[in-house]
């Protein structure tokens, strides 16, 4: 499985790539969210992690960016992983095109938790 995580911090970064490395995933990181846009455009992804609140683009004008492609990436599952406690924070990630969303600090359990809901999903959205 290869896994793209859009997140400016290198700390969050390595944490995230340290679960995934036990699960057997690979990671590849973007540290903003035109770089990960980039990264979409030329490699395939399973899975994509972005972050909310980074310099530049922030993390829900990405997730729009990529529903907006006319590809089949425009499906890939997006968890969004963010501090940010805002009460409505869950619903606006939806309502953006994200497909669940996390928060830090991330937890081993939270993660692949919210990684296997998606990949039990099939191709209409629905779980097996």
């Amino acid at each position: 499985m290869n896994i793209l995580f859009i997140e400016d911090d290198r700390m969050n970064r390595r944490v995230v790539r340290d679960m995934l490395d036990v699960a057997g995933a690979t990671m590849t990181e973007a540290e903003s969210a035109e770089e990960g846009l980039q990264l979409i455009d030329t490699q395939d992804f399973d899975m994509i992690l972005v972050d909310l609140r980074m310099p530049g683009m922030d993390g829900i004008t990405a997730i729009g960016h990529i529903r907006a492609r006319e590809d089949e990436k425009a499906k890939l599952p997006i968890i969004v992983v963010t501090a940010d406690a805002a009460v409505d924070l869950r619903d606006r990630c939806i309502e953006a095109g994200a497909d669940d969303v996390i928060f830090k600090p991330v937890a081993m359990d939270a993660l692949f938790d919210a990684m296997g809901r998606l990949l039990a999903r099939d191709s209409d959205g629905m779980l097996y």
